[in-house]
């Protein structure tokens, strides 16, 4: 049987707190080059990196400096694979959740 992924809130804030660390070190950005760059200050970017916690309008600004906002705008767009998830624990159950 197919394994399900549950997710809450902090997952997904440390998951892209994870990533754009990953992104920043990559670029071999220190937290004050990234903060010049981005205008979000250091200390928020460390709690950032070690909490997920940031104010969405930051996350922005930090995701423009090190990706493509495009790529994150277009998680917004419909697609096919948001008609083909599961609309309740029954269809899960009933047809498996591929992950």
């Amino acid at each position: 049987m197919p394994r399900v992924l549950l997710l809450d809130d902090t997952d997904v804030q440390q998951a892209f707190a994870a990533h754009l660390r990953r992104l920043r070190e990559q670029a071999k950005l220190s937290r004050a080059a990234l903060a010049q760059r981005s205008n979000v200050p250091a200390p928020t970017i460390k709690k950032f990196e070690t909490t997920g916690q940031i104010s969405f309008r930051q996350l922005l600004l930090l995701w423009q400096s090190l990706d493509d906002l495009a790529r994150l705008y277009a998680l917004t767009q419909p697609n096919t694979l948001a008609a083909k998830q599961p609309s309740s624990i029954e269809e899960v159950l009933k047809e498996g959740l591929e992950v």
